[in-house]
């Protein structure tokens, strides 16, 4: 059968043993073990508050667990989340994709440093940013103020992996379609488009989960979503039965959503064949667009980092040195710093097989691996941190209230971020190199450690970088879980703007920012 025979190319039976599959695609079986085994030990690990959630969701019987998910409240609290996400979700893929392709592919004056300036948001904690446009405009609370200040905060999900993965196109596939009389839009839409989705849904994901666990931005805003409520009942009574009972809603739905955009991704390949033209692609010409693009994207760049650092500026201003003392905010920083890097280095070490896998694989046991890793991402901090208290009281008494605790915390709490991006950068690379190395008598931790890791190492920092800014940012369980006497910079200003002295919160949010603003920076600089 010829090489290029369609029927080979799209049905695996029809494939001659030995041959590799299609370029780009997933393999069918059971992935090798050195892939498998600590796959499956981040699984379990990813999935350990939901042991947690079983076991106190059902303590009073599946009657009352099933009564407390049945309320009226738990349906006002579910539209309200879906409402709130839904928003964000669309607002972030507006702004992700049409500010990612106007750095990428087009003339835009300054496209590099728009690229740089529009990362920064990911050094805004959600809290911060509702604080800044609340303390403003009181009148944003509620749904407005929630769905603005989260939308904010999370385009930057979007946006990197769509440079990423318009970086990684092949540019003469557009040309092609321009040559054959197809004008720019309908060549973005026909073309780009499709071979963006991946990397737009897998971005969309990231930013659904970040709403559905967010706390700090809907509690400053006083819009109860599951997080607010999840709350409200924990801090109500020493009864955790209704809390874990609601959270166990949140762990449906992440699942439904991983598992929909799971199916959305399709079988295609998005990798070249090769190492394809040195040539970067043909820049789109703007022409009387021009001003109109750089408006958008000054009018992005002001509310998502302008406004946060003015009103910041003002508070500091307002303030004193009797407000905070420098020593104790330099201690605080390198905590922060510290923890937080603790945090990206364990959750990267889980992620990097079970990305391999998600991207290299297919069947149900890739695909189990995959959204297990994503369990723990739509569960409040406070749920996931009472879990890992839960255990380590029982079972490793000497963790708790330590600083490894915490690190765990994070992990299970971010382990999607750093999925997301090794996900997205094995995909890029060509499998057929692998499928060359194995031919050649690699084993499998071979092809692993000298192929497949060293092409999807660009990729594999940026889903470190990110996973070391949402820990830095993290707030509820890192308020629970941190040894006594340390504190972070987010619980800091947490401290400070619980009891309104938001002169005093505000050398601590902006060292937070600045902190943050370094990895979001070079991710920018990385993609410009």
């Amino acid at each position: 059968m010829h090489p290029t025979d369609p029927v080979a190319q799209t049905d695996p039976a029809a494939r001659p043993t030995g041959v590799a599959p299609p370029v780009g695609r997933s393999r069918a079986g059971r992935p090798p073990a050195v892939l498998l085994v600590p796959a499956a030990v981040a699984a379990v690990f990813a999935v350990l508050p939901l042991g947690y959630l079983a076991i106190r969701s059902l303590e009073r019987g599946p009657a009352f667990a099933w009564e407390v998910i049945a309320n009226e409240r738990t349906a006002q609290l579910l539209g309200r989340s879906l409402g709130l996400a839904a928003v964000v979700v669309s607002a972030c893929l507006v702004l992700g994709v049409s500010l990612a392709w106007l750095t990428v592919r087009t003339d835009l004056p300054g496209a590099r440093a728009w690229s740089v300036l529009v990362t920064l948001p990911l050094a805004v904690p959600s809290y911060v940013a509702a604080f800044t446009w609340l303390s403003a405009f009181p009148e944003l609370a509620g749904f407005t103020g929630a769905a603005l200040a989260l939308t904010l905060v999370s385009f930057p999900y979007v946006y990197l992996p769509v440079t990423a993965a318009l970086r990684g196109t092949d540019p003469a596939q557009e040309e092609v379609s321009r040559s054959l009389g197809h004008g720019p839009l309908r060549t973005f839409l026909r073309v780009t488009l499709p071979q963006l989705r991946p990397a737009a849904a897998g971005g969309a994901v990231l930013v659904a989960l970040y709403v559905f666990s967010d706390f700090g931005a809907v509690s400053l805003m006083r819009y109860d979503t599951f997080t607010r409520g999840i709350y409200t009942s924990y801090r109500a009574s020493f009864d955790r039965t209704p809390a874990a009972a609601l959270s166990v809603v949140l762990v449906v739905m992440t699942v439904v959503l991983v598992a929909a955009e799971t199916r959305t991704r399709g079988k295609a390949g998005h990798a070249r064949t090769g190492t394809g033209t040195a040539r970067p692609a043909v820049p789109a010409q703007l022409g009387r667009w021009r001003t109109p693009a750089l408006a958008w994207c000054a009018a992005v760049t002001a509310v998502a980092v302008l406004m946060p650092l003015t009103t910041l500026g003002y508070w500091l201003a307002v303030g004193n040195s009797a407000t905070w003392d420098p020593g104790t905010l330099l201690d605080t920083a390198a905590t922060t710093l510290g923890v937080a890097a603790a945090g990206a280095a364990l959750t990267t070490l889980l992620a990097l097989p079970v990305g391999v896998i998600a991207a290299r694989h297919r069947g149900r046991t890739a695909d189990l691996l995959e959204q297990s890793a994503y369990a723990g991402h739509a569960l409040p901090g406070i749920t996931v941190a009472l879990s890992l208290v839960f255990f380590a009281v029982r079972y490793a008494e000497p963790l708790y209230q330590e600083l490894p605790l915490l690190v765990c915390a994070y992990a299970v709490l971010f382990l999607p971020v750093a999925v997301a991006g090794t996900r997205a950068a094995v995909l890029q690379s060509p499998p057929v190199l692998e499928d060359v190395a194995r031919s050649l008598g690699r084993s499998p931790l071979k092809v692993l450690r000298e192929v497949t890791v060293p092409l999807a190492a660009p990729g594999v920092a940026a889903g470190a970088a990110l996973t070391f800014v949402v820990c830095m940012k993290e707030l509820p369980a890192t308020l629970l879980l941190r040894p006594t006497g340390m504190d972070t910079l987010a619980t800091r200003l947490w401290t400070e703007t619980g009891t309104g002295s938001f002169a005093a919160a505000a050398p601590y949010a902006a060292a937070l920012i600045l902190l943050a603003a370094v990895p979001s920076y070079l991710l920018g600089r990385h993609r410009a």
